[in-house]
C-alpha cells in the first residue's frame, strides 16, 4: 500500500519498482486491484486455486435440456480441463529443458549432479 500511495503522489513507477526489487507490471497490477477494489484487491490471489481441478456440475436433467445438450456440455467442460493440463505440461517441459541446458552447453553441473558421478 505504501508503493501504491507513493506513487499516487507523484513519483514515478519504475524507480519505485526499482527499490521495492519487483517489476513494473507487478506494481501496476497493485495499483490497477486498489483502484479497482481497494484493500481487498490487493488481498485476493490471482490465477488458479491450488489443488486438484475439478469439473462442474452438470445441470441436471430435465425437459429444457436435452440429454445430447448435457453430453455436449460435458464433452467442453473435459476439453477445457484437458486443455489446461497440457498448459501445465508444457510448462514443466519448458522449466526442465531449461534446468537441462546448461550442463549441455558445457557449463559447471550442479552439485547435486557431481555427487551422483562419484
Amino acid at each position: 500500500m505504501k508503493a501504491i500511495k507513493r506513487v499516487e503522489r507523484g513519483e514515478g513507477v519504475l524507480p519505485v519498482a526499482r527499490e521495492l526489487g519487483i517489476s513494473r507490471k507487478i506494481l501496476h497490477d497493485w495499483i490497477k486491484a486498489w483502484n479497482a477494489d481497494g484493500p481487498d484487491g490487493l488481498n485476493r490471489k490471482p490465477g488458479p486455486k491450488p489443488g486438484p481441478r475439478q469439473l462442474k456440475p452438470l445441470p441436471t436433467y430435465d425437459d429444457k435440456c436435452s440429454a445430447l445438450a448435457l453430453a455436449k456440455a460435458r464433452i467442453a467442460e473435459l476439453e477445457r480441463l484437458v486443455g489446461r493440463q497440457q498448459m501445465d505440461l508444457d510448462f514443466f517441459r519448458q522449466a526442465l529443458r531449461a534446468l537441462e541446458r546448461p550442463a549441455a552447453q558445457g557449463k559447471p553441473a550442479s552439485a547435486s549432479s557431481k555427487s551422483s558421478k562419484a
